[in-house]
């Protein structure tokens, strides 16, 4: 029997055991009855998404859990992040992912800008797209929260070019790097660019109002991820033969999904942030699972608590996640239904990054033999049923129990 399937990525689900948590992790601190009701009557497991020990960037870890080799796809994180934002891009295209900052006296001391909001930078992404003039086209559109886009039209040849991002506050921004001539005219290109989009954002409207309120300015960009056409072989809805859906907020994830064929959908009130609406994502899963065989759920904040080395935020965005989890088992056919939650990596509290720890994982639903959980946390997972996987397998497992594989040989 066909089944249809949903898969959860709680973004840097998982962590290491946190001293003011009691020696426990976040997701087992948590009172999270949901994701606990599926372990249950599910299976647990461990999930490396690219290898043991190596950390994966969100981009990186996400084509690896749908299955595609992120050595030979991945061509850079910006131009996913360019077709999450709905760019169009050609061949010849060359993205970036970029940072409002905050610099001061030539140092970097936020490269949040304090979180601005969504609305403020895409505000001032305008202003920088209208006031700058450098000497190639290019796009210049705000993402989600501090995030951005820039796009040089016709410069992927110089794709091997470094960052101005220096990656912690407290040091100067870098100057960017390059590997061939192309690449030199795309480093002069970006210093040039970033120097007057400074310009343009200290005398900005926002910024005074900002500083007035003693807000970290929106001041300075931070441009990396450098990013060409990825290579994807097939998409995941021809090589699956389902119609698939992503609900998701984030414009990297976004951008991913598109680019494997995702029909993507971000409901009102859905921003990827600590203020996102997570029952507006369930409630947007429950619908699509009417008409698509696979939906895809993403769920960013548990990602940013473990970056902002925040335990107890991270905590409540995981209990914010297991209401959502909530809403959606009650409402939809569990028989007919599987339901699969992980993380695309593991963001410890301590370390403020993604590092190489496994992710949690969690089958349950229609078909699925149960094991003997009691609970989701990162020790019952290391006792499942499913072991320790590689994150590529998640898909075909889940297929497998929806009734679409082909057996191999006679």
């Amino acid at each position: 029997m066909k089944r249809k399937g949903i898969l959860i990525i709680l973004d840097g689900l998982g962590d290491r055991p946190v001293k003011e948590l009691g020696g426990k992790t976040p997701l087992e601190y948590a009172n999270t009855p949901n994701m606990d009701k599926l372990a249950k009557m599910g299976i647990l497991g461990q999930q490396d998404p690219i290898a043991p020990g190596k950390p994966a960037g969100s981009d990186t870890a996400h084509l690896a859990i749908f299955g595609y080799d992120p050595y030979q796809t991945y061509r850079g994180r910006g131009f996913f992040e360019a077709l999450g934002v709905g760019l169009d891009l050609d061949e010849d295209d060359l993205a970036f992912r970029v940072n409002f900052a905050t610099i001061e006296n030539g140092i970097i001391t936020d490269r949040r800008a304090g979180r601005i909001s969504t609305e403020e930078a895409h505000e001032l992404a305008r202003a920088i797209q209208e006031n700058v003039k450098i000497p190639v086209e290019f796009v210049f559109v705000g993402a989600t929260g501090h995030r951005a886009v820039l796009v040089l039209k016709g410069m992927a040849k110089g794709y091997k070019v470094g960052e101005n991002d220096p990656h912690e506050a407290g040091k100067p921004p870098h100057r960017f790097e390059y590997a061939d001539e192309e690449s030199k005219k795309v480093a002069e290109i970006l210093e040039e660019f970033v120097q007057k989009a400074h310009e343009v954002l200290e005398k900005h409207p926002i910024n005074e109002k900002r500083r007035k309120e003693g807000k970290p300015v929106a001041n300075y960009l931070l441009i990396r991820g450098a990013g060409t056409y990825p290579n994807i072989p097939m998409k995941f809805t021809e090589e699956w033969k389902v119609k698939a859906a992503a609900v998701v907020a984030t414009a990297l994830v976004k951008g991913v999904a598109r680019a494997i064929g995702f029909d993507v959908y971000t409901p009102e009130g859905a921003t990827g942030e600590y203020n996102t609406d997570p029952m507006a994502k369930a409630k947007k899963v429950v619908e699509l699972l009417n008409d698509y065989d696979f939906v895809f759920l993403h769920f960013k904040p548990t990602d940013a608590a473990g970056h902002d080395n925040n335990p107890t935020k991270k905590v409540e965005m995981i209990e914010k996640a297991d209401e959502m989890i909530g809403y959606i088992i009650e409402n939809i056919d569990l028989e007919n239904t599987v339901i699969a939650i992980t993380g695309d990596h593991s963001t410890p509290c301590e370390v403020k990054n993604h590092s190489g720890d496994p992710v949690p994982l969690l089958i349950a639903g229609g078909g699925v033999r149960a094991d003997y959980a009691e609970s989701f946390g990162e020790r019952e997972c290391m006792r499942g049923g499913i072991g320790r996987v590689r994150g590529k397998y998640i898909v075909p497992m889940m297929m497998d129990l929806m009734g679409r594989t082909e057996k191999f040989g006679a």
